[in-house]
């Protein structure tokens, strides 16, 4: 096998990754929306998933960690932090909105997590705008005004309700992403990752038993218990392992643009699975996000 043969498998095997990866994160809404067909709450929901998810989560921050120098407190504090705004709070927050909001108009919100990026970054270090920016939000958030406009007439109010929830925990997400930066860099993505996704599934933990009794849990019904599983291992740990061993070998920018089948996969499986409905504005909302997102992500310039 010459070098460049090789070279191109690793491409494509790090685009089937990227492919792969966020589908598996978008099964992650149509799980929750199963579990939820059983009475379940939220607290209960998000703290099974982080359950099955911790031992996960604390082997690769372990496995990260080798040979590596002992963390200093701030990072301890940077990690800590990270966890608790970036995946518990907008996990919890996420979790909420969607027992009041399709699968899809969630999947959309969350799509528009560049945009806050871009915001806060303008917000909280003078970060400049460029015209492909306004343009792409101006477009994304269109596709999201129209399914939500969608859904408001069709399900009522309690679908405003669920859109705060849910953009709230995009906004928590992109706080994470925003401030992750500088701490990255001293620990690298993986031994951040595997220690605030540890922190996050510990306060999910503390929460449920702060907020309920140990014996809640035998009423817990074994369908939702599997679909934790189900949940915190091939949507919440393996996803992951996957976009990681993509930005490896494609790159951050080709990782991203593939992503941009995560909102057509959870439609499609909210369609197939949840029975929910597939109409020509949430076609059109969601062909509006994936537009908008993909001119606010392109680059300014064309290359030959």
């Amino acid at each position: 096998m010459t070098a460049a043969s090789a070279q191109e498998r690793s491409r494509a095997g790090g685009l089937a990754f990227a492919i792969c990866g966020a589908i598996a994160f978008s099964g992650k809404a149509i799980i929750v929306k199963l579990a939820y067909r059983y009475g379940t709450d939220a607290v209960t929901l998000i703290m099974l998933r982080m359950l099955f998810a911790l031992p996960l989560f604390a082997a690769m921050a372990w496995w990260a960690s080798r040979g590596q120098a002992r963390l200093a407190m701030r990072d301890w504090a940077g990690a800590i932090g990270l966890g608790v705004i970036g995946y518990y709070l907008s996990s919890f927050l996420d979790f909420l909105g969607l027992r009041y909001v399709t699968a899809s108009l969630e999947r959309l919100i969350m799509y528009v997590t560049p945009t806050l990026v871009l915001l806060l970054g303008w917000l909280l270090h003078g970060k400049r705008w460029q015209r492909r920016h306004v343009i792409g939000i101006a477009i994304s958030y269109t596709g999201v005004v129209l399914v939500f406009g969608q859904e408001l007439h069709v399900e009522g109010s309690n679908v405003a309700l669920g859109t705060f929830f849910v953009f709230a925990s995009t906004i928590t997400y992109a706080l994470y992403l925003v401030y992750s930066a500088q701490v990255v860099q001293r620990l690298g993505s993986m031994r951040l990752v595997g220690l605030a996704t540890s922190v996050a599934c510990v306060c999910a933990i503390a929460q449920y038993f702060a907020l309920r009794t140990p014996a809640a849990l035998l009423a817990v019904p074994m369908p939702v218990v599997w679909l934790s599983v189900l949940n915190a291992v091939l949507c919440t740990a393996v996803p992951v392992l996957l976009v990681m061993m993509a930005v490896e070998r494609v790159g951050p920018a080709v990782t991203s643009q593939s992503g941009m089948i995560g909102p057509v996969s959870t439609i499609l499986m909210g369609v197939v699975l949840l029975g929910e409905p597939f109409t020509g504005w949430i076609a059109a909302g969601t062909a509006f996000v994936i537009a908008g997102i993909f001119v606010f992500t392109s680059s300014s310039r064309t290359r030959a």
